[in-house]
């Protein structure tokens, strides 16, 4: 092959691999979620209390504290759980356009404005308004993510060996959290207690290992054992 036909050929190359690449796509992505996971911490700050005092008020402040400290975790675990979806998802999206970019930038969006209703409920969690803003970030975020696996698997972004069944899955899969976190904010309206709870059985929902996922993975590692 001469030197020409090379040339030509990378030059038709080079925008074909930026268009499938996801790299910088994940990248970014991953450090939106680092940052975002470790602004979480700021709103959780050591008591400040005069000398003479410590003794006697350090427990009582510590245990102000819990609510914070609560919904710090719960957060981190919630970010933790959109962060692997995200990144199981583009295990199979090989390929990007310019709607899928601002979908994921969208989609960051919303990750990156966890903390300020995380503090809101850490600093009022029995109001009412806490838990809706709370809930509703994340019925939003849920919804995005919905929209970037939507997306996908109607525009031939994915991996052309992707399961339909598997396909259809994760449609019904992503739309356990935003419909349960919808579901708080109604309950809200009657017991704020049950409606926190929900957050809860969100987190262990996803976070107990399935069997369903146990063979996805399996089937990633043979497929890219090939």
């Amino acid at each position: 092959m001469s030197e020409e036909s090379t040339g030509e050929k990378l030059a038709t190359e080079k925008p074909f691999q930026a268009f499938h690449n996801n790299e910088r796509l994940t990248f970014f992505s991953d450090g939106v979620f680092a940052i975002t996971i470790t602004l979480l911490v700021l709103e959780i700050k050591v008591p400040e209390i005069a000398e003479n005092l410590v003794a006697t008020e350090l427990t009582t402040e510590l245990v102000h504290l819990v609510p914070k400290i609560f919904s710090h975790i719960v957060s981190f675990i919630v970010l933790g759980i959109y962060w692997v979806g995200h990144h199981n998802m583009f295990m199979h999206i090989k390929r990007h356009d310019h709607v899928m970019l601002w979908l994921n930038t969208l989609f960051l969006m919303c990750i990156a404005s966890v903390p300020f209703p995380t503090a809101l409920i850490g600093h009022y969690p029995n109001q009412q308004i806490s838990v809706v803003a709370y809930a509703g970030t994340l019925v939003v975020t849920g919804v995005v993510l919905q929209l970037i696996w939507w997306y996908a698997t109607t525009h031939r972004l994915i991996d052309e060996n992707t399961d339909p069944a598997f396909i259809s899955f994760v449609h019904r899969y992503i739309r356990i959290a935003p419909i349960l976190y919808g579901l708080s904010i109604l309950v809200s309206f009657f017991n704020l207690t049950v409606a926190k709870f929900i957050f809860v059985i969100v987190v262990v929902y996803h976070i107990v290992p399935k069997s369903f996922q146990r063979n996805h993975y399996k089937q990633l590692v043979r497929r890219f054992d090939q």
